[in-house]
């Protein structure tokens, strides 16, 4: 059984103090730098950086959103901060390779994809402890996730072999595997949960999967290196990032078509959205930057320096997930 420890890690006093006057902070990864920047949502201005474990990739809070929990891949641990003022909080060790990372609806499982081990962990949650369930061996390079409704299903996809798999939690075993686009990197599920939606990374589209029928029904043409998707929290339209175009596409999740274009130099990559829906922010991947988006022009508006590959993004007054 795996419990986070029960004290607080020390953190640089300059960096309490600044980190204490910002009621929203925003938290960026930079996964080749092992480090966290720290930037004030409004001045757009760094206050502070964190070190972490080597390859901080991906985050997503708590599901009582006391904690956000970043992923150190080859660090092999989740740290737990403050969402607020990105304080360190605590660490978990002994979580495996931890690239992608995801809550079940229900609460009740934790899920870690393992990219570069090939495998996926499923933990049972209880609200404090994360108990390893199973630890189930995947085709190749297990990337992003999205779960059904219902909380029985979590869907995988797998950059290395051209597939997405669904994992049933309650037995840990594979239900279906079936193959797709090249490169299958972000997966959403639509918030009528009839589809899936995956990011091509490899071609320039947006597979549609009805994941009943496991077959795919619709290629949504979208910018090159399709990737990673955010909600615009209407229930209905969708962001997705091509890190190849440069560009960030706005889906409509009812139609199932293109219906915006948003020009993002650097390789836009994971997504924020403020709660009144008006700024996006993204991490570009390429140029150790992150933009922020006025949604309405849909115009970057400023580009802020951070760390060298810049990947996950998360601020606590965001948006719906839906």
């Amino acid at each position: 059984m795996l419990r986070p420890s029960a004290f607080l890690l020390s953190v640089l006093p300059s960096l309490l103090l600044a980190t204490a006057a910002h009621a929203n902070v925003v938290v960026v990864l930079n996964s080749r730098d092992a480090s966290i920047s720290l930037l004030d949502q409004t001045s757009h201005k760094e206050i502070g950086t964190i070190t972490v474990g080597k390859e901080p990739h991906h985050l997503m809070a708590t599901p009582d959103n006391k904690s956000l929990i970043v992923g150190s891949a080859l660090g092999n641990e989740l740290v737990f901060l403050d969402p607020r003022t990105g304080q360190v909080q605590n660490r978990v060790k002994d979580i495996i390779d931890p690239y992608q990372i995801g809550f079940s609806p229900d609460q009740k499982w934790f899920v870690s994809n393992a990219l570069r081990l090939d495998h996926v962990d499923i933990y049972s949650y209880d609200g404090k402890d994360f108990k390893l369930a199973k630890r189930m061996p995947l085709a190749k390079l297990p990337s992003h996730m999205a779960f059904s409704a219902d909380s029985k299903t979590v869907f995988i996809t797998q950059q290395g072999s051209d597939q997405v798999s669904a994992i049933d939690l309650a037995t840990q075993t594979v239900k279906w595997t079936i193959p797709v686009g090249k490169l299958p990197a972000g997966i959403s599920m639509t918030p009528d949960d009839k589809y899936l939606l995956v990011g091509i990374m490899g071609s320039d589209y947006v597979e549609v999967i009805d994941w009943r029928a496991q077959k795919t029904v619709k290629k949504i043409k979208a910018g090159e290196g399709a990737h990673n998707f955010r909600s615009m929290g209407d229930k209905r339209h969708i962001f997705v990032s091509n890190r190849v175009s440069n560009t960030i596409n706005i889906i409509d999740q009812q139609t199932l078509e293109n219906v915006g274009t948003i020009n993002v130099p650097g390789g836009p990559d994971c997504m924020e959205l403020t709660d009144d829906g008006k700024t996006l922010w993204t991490t570009l991947r390429w140029v150790k930057k992150v933009a922020v988006i006025d949604v309405a022009t849909k115009k970057v508006v400023k580009t802020i320096p951070v760390g060298r590959s810049p990947h996950g993004v998360y601020f606590a007054n965001h948006a719906p997930r839906m």
